[in-house]
């Protein structure tokens, strides 16, 4: 698969090497953009990007969680997004929208009520986020960010400074990922993924109100009760997921990723990925390898405008 050749730079194509910044950014010097993982797979009916529109709906009240005035329309930024994997010519990859406050000449935390918001996409080839079929993860001692520091559930850039210093714990280590707790010692989420841990046949995840609003969470949660697994909401604490029957964590990068141990205790005494996270799995890798067409997935057509019914 090649790179990334263009970006998609406040409604045009530019060539990826023209894409610069200005030094007095605000976004750079404060953390002020928000963001979108979003991935696109080669299904056999093309490619087909996975829950476009939730993502967008989630980019547009990440924007609005801090006061930026959206420069696009939803219509615009989802025709922009499958435009940019077409100009790319990629048939599977990972897309990044970004928008951001930009540049006004000067440097103030505040920005003036008219500050420019800039917005831009761009392509990457996905291969695997966490580099283990099943992975081993480490309790980080900092905390997830608290409800009431921020708009938590908005996925805002400098909020990833916290995920940044939990996987930086990892590193030079036998740990594949960081686990986050939140101010009471709940168990909250990966340093960018949610998680899901089994017990006696039955889903359980941390409740909305302290985590991002992931879209493969949701995704997931659907799959799980649609096919007659029950799911909880509720908090859980570390040693749960030790004597949990499976655990696993989801996200746009992760997919599904079985979690093997925390804090070297392997989870139901030997790690392995049982049988409800590989009907999990198996339900997902379904959506995009399956010659049934899936609600969850905008299919791209040959054209450079998206099929009638996705622009409502």
């Amino acid at each position: 698969m090649s790179d990334t050749q263009y970006v998609w730079y406040n409604g045009k194509f530019i060539p990826k090497s023209e894409a610069n910044t200005p030094v007095t950014t605000h976004a750079l010097h404060y953390g002020t953009a928000v963001f979108e993982g979003i991935r696109a797979y080669n299904t056999p009916h093309g490619t087909a990007v996975l829950e476009l529109e939730a993502h967008v709906d989630r980019f547009i009240y990440s924007m609005h969680a801090l006061n930026m005035k959206v420069p696009f329309s939803k219509a615009e930024i989802t025709q922009a997004i499958i435009d940019t994997i077409k100009k790319n010519k990629f048939d599977a990859c990972y897309i990044r929208p970004l928008a951001f406050y930009g540049d006004v000449g000067g440097v103030r935390v505040l920005p003036n009520d008219d500050h420019p918001i800039d917005l831009i996409i761009f392509c990457l080839p996905m291969g695997r986020y966490l580099d283990a079929d099943s992975v081993d993860v480490m309790t980080s001692q900092y905390i997830r960010i608290h409800p009431k520091s921020s708009v938590c559930d908005a996925k805002i850039s400098g909020h990833y400074v916290n995920s940044m210093l939990a996987s930086m714990e990892c590193k030079g280590t036998h740990y594949h990922e960081a686990l986050l707790l939140d101010a009471d010692g709940n168990v909250a989420e990966g340093a960018a993924q949610n998680i899901f841990i089994v017990k006696d046949g039955a889903l359980i995840t941390t409740p909305l109100g302290t985590i991002l609003n992931g879209i493969t969470r949701k995704l997931v949660i659907k799959l799980a009760r649609d096919n007659g697994i029950t799911v909880h909401e509720r908090y859980f604490k570390p040693e749960d997921i030790i004597h949990a029957d499976e655990a696993f964590f989801t996200g746009t990068a992760a997919e599904i990723t079985p979690i093997r141990s925390l804090d070297d205790q392997h989870i139901a005494g030997h790690g392995e990925a049982g049988p409800i996270t590989k009907t999990i799995k198996e339900l997902f890798h379904h959506i995009y390898s399956s010659s049934e067409r899936s609600d969850s997935l905008t299919y791209i057509n040959n054209t450079h405008t998206l099929e009638p019914n996705l622009l409502g």
